[in-house]
């Protein structure tokens, strides 16, 4: 049976009780690299150690330990992050962070935003774990550096990269609902310059995607087609850089998805593409100034048919332009002063009122530290040709009680623009729609030892103006308020041969507005989250199960559709062949638990995945 509430708080304790007996037995060096430098929660690089955001990085290391079958499960567990999947496998996947719901969450590849500029969602479900060579998830209002969507936080992505002069990459697996997946790469480093070349393939049968009905019930997917869902990827990416010489550096990259999939509804397939084009140059004319010119443009296409019949087109292209100085002022820090420049088109069988918009920007940001206190300072200022303006800002600050041991503290706004279906489409849109914004505020205390590293944060966010649907008049309007707040937990242990990680989640994600609805839970959000990860090498045999577990949540505003909470078991076994071959068995859901994160699409059951990989070590 799937499991309820009171299972969640005892996954809470087994958590702090594996936080407790970690840090009193460990003795040996940290999981986490406290050194690796992270850009995404300054728009610079800096020391995560020195981060003073609430932060997540996933690296390639914890990718190949996982062998996940997708990005929402390796992005599963991640504190403050729940999401909501209608089928399996390449089904759509809407993701939420600290309560913030998937349009109010800013995605990027590699630098450049991405997202459907329509719909104001992100395909997560299109982009390939095996292309990626790390993430980073900052947590918090971001709009001050970033601009829209940034209300939840910032997910960016990077797509592997060379480490050597030379390092190819293999792999291959088979499993459960004949799945095949096999990518390969070769990336390198030679005198100036570097490249990266990297192809994926993933095909799968799937599962029945939706338990949904159709006439007179008109619940689910609004069908009732019992068969197998399945979907393919293929994707490739390419990237290159040249220093020309201590002041001059450039690189250019592309990344392509195409995904054809099946799914239950009034359509039932897709043809989808994915494509990041991004280009960079800098110029950097001494060691205290640097100046960044960033261009790009991202591509959303969804082609939808019903039993092979044409039924829509949706195709949405962002160009985006970026200009950004950074000066080192010595004791008084680092100042960046910005220009950000994006255009969002849509070309569709649906003949939107306006079929393009541009947005402005100016940004500035000071960061500095002073003994023991340090402080990250931003405002930013959006011209929106639809809307108007738009002014964010943000301070964070953090006092380091010890080397070890540091307090966060945060403020800040952010705000979404509405999407091109909320303004502009015919008969059901509302241009005179206000952006919606947020005022957010967090507390926290992170400590970092030889033997590992953890941090807890507390966190509350206000959100107005968010944009519902008017029953009467049938048109998106400003009218919704949300109240959340939540407490988030990580750790990190080494202990001898034995890896601990663990994440702890608890959320009051409320419903502020005024009517029947007030108060209520906010739709597809779990309260309480965790996860567990544990792993041991024995000589060449390397062992891990992870355990996660989701409290229940509701499906709908009104809070009458329950969906109860769940937990999941996964196991893995490798074993190196050789310094450079491991072959891995993984077993999901071992328990094979019947689960739903959106009210009528169902989850897989246990699964198995045998893969074969070729790394040569770094």
């Amino acid at each position: 049976m799937p499991l309820r509430h009171p299972y969640t708080a005892r996954l809470a304790l087994a958590v702090a009780v594996s936080f407790a007996c970690a840090q009193a037995n460990a003795e040996s060096a940290a999981v986490t690299d406290l050194d690796q430098i992270v850009v995404t929660a300054t728009r610079t690089p800096q020391s995560l150690a020195n981060t003073l955001a609430s932060i997540t990085v996933i690296d390639r290391e914890r990718i190949d330990r996982l062998q996940p079958a997708s990005l929402p499960e390796l992005l599963r567990g991640t504190p403050g992050l729940t999401f909501a999947n209608t089928g399996g496998v390449g089904k759509i996947t809407t993701v939420s962070l600290r309560g913030a719901g998937g349009q109010q969450i800013l995605v990027m590849v590699d630098g450049v935003r991405i997202g459907s500029a329509s719909a104001g969602l992100t395909a997560f479900q299109d982009i390939p774990v095996d292309q990626i060579e790390r993430i980073e998830i900052v947590r918090g209002p971001f709009s001050s550096l970033y601009g829209s969507e940034a209300l939840g936080g910032v997910i960016q992505i990077f797509t592997r990269r060379p480490e050597g002069a030379f390092t190819p990459h293999a792999s291959v697996a088979l499993g459960s609902f004949d799945t095949h997946r096999a990518s390969a790469g070769v990336a390198g480093k030679q005198g100036n310059g570097w490249y990266s070349i990297n192809a994926a393939h993933e095909r799968t049968d799937g599962i029945d995607a939706c338990r949904g009905f159709g006439f007179p019930r008109f619940v689910g997917c609004f069908a009732d087609e019992p068969d197998k869902d399945g979907y393919e990827n293929n994707s490739l990416s390419l990237q290159g850089g040249y220093r020309f010489n201590e002041a001059w550096d450039a690189e250019a990259r592309v990344f392509r998805a195409e995904g054809h999939n099946d799914y239950d509804g009034f359509a039932n397939h897709a043809d989808v593409v994915q494509q990041v084009n991004g280009a960079r140059l800098r110029y950097a004319p001494s060691k205290d100034l640097s100046f960044t010119l960033n261009v790009g443009r991202s591509v959303d296409e969804s082609d939808d048919t019903a039993d092979g019949v044409f039924s829509s087109r949706f195709d949405t292209h962002r160009d985006l332009g970026s200009l950004q100085a950074d000066i080192a002022t010595g004791n008084a820090g680092l100042l960046s002063l910005g220009l950000d420049w994006q255009r969002d088109r849509v070309d569709s069988s649906t003949p939107f009122d306006a079929s393009q918009r541009i947005n402005r920007a100016v940004f500035g940001q000071w960061q500095g530290d002073f003994g023991k206190q340090s402080w990250q300072a931003s405002v930013r200022r959006d011209d929106d040709s639809q809307f108007g303006g738009e002014t964010t800002g943000s301070l964070r600050y953090g006092f380091a009680f010890t080397e070890d041991l540091k307090l966060i503290a945060s403020y800040g706004t952010a705000y979404r623009a509405p999407t091109f279906n909320d303004l502009y489409y015919p008969g059901f849109a509302n241009p005179n729609l206000r952006p919606e914004t947020s005022r957010s505020a967090e507390l926290g205390l992170r400590g970092a030892h030889a033997q590992g590293n953890w941090s807890l944060s507390a966190y509350q966010t206000r959100a107005e103006d968010l944009i519902t649907f008017d029953a009467l008049t049938f048109l998106p309007v400003n009218l919704d308020r949300a109240r959340i707040r939540g407490a988030e937990a990580s750790a990190d242990f080494g202990i001898g041969a034995w890896t601990l990680a663990g994440t702890a989640t608890w959320m009051d994600p409320r419903n502020d507005s005024r009517g029947p609805n007030r108060d209520k839970f906010l739709p597809r959000r779990a309260r309480q989250s965790g996860r567990i990860d544990v792993d041991r090498a024995f000589g060449a045999f390397r062992v891990g199960g992870s355990v996660y577990a989701e409290g229940q949540r509701y499906d709908d505003i009104a809070n009458r559709t329950r969906l109860p909470g769940y937990s999941l078991v996964d196991l893995r076994i490798g074993y190196a062949l050789s310094e450079d071959w491991t072959i891995q068995l993984n077993a999901d859901n071992v328990f094979d638990r019947e689960y739903e994160t959106a009210a009528y699409y169902n989850q897989p059951g246990r699964s198995y995945t045998l893969s074969l990989r070729f790394q040569p070590k770094r």
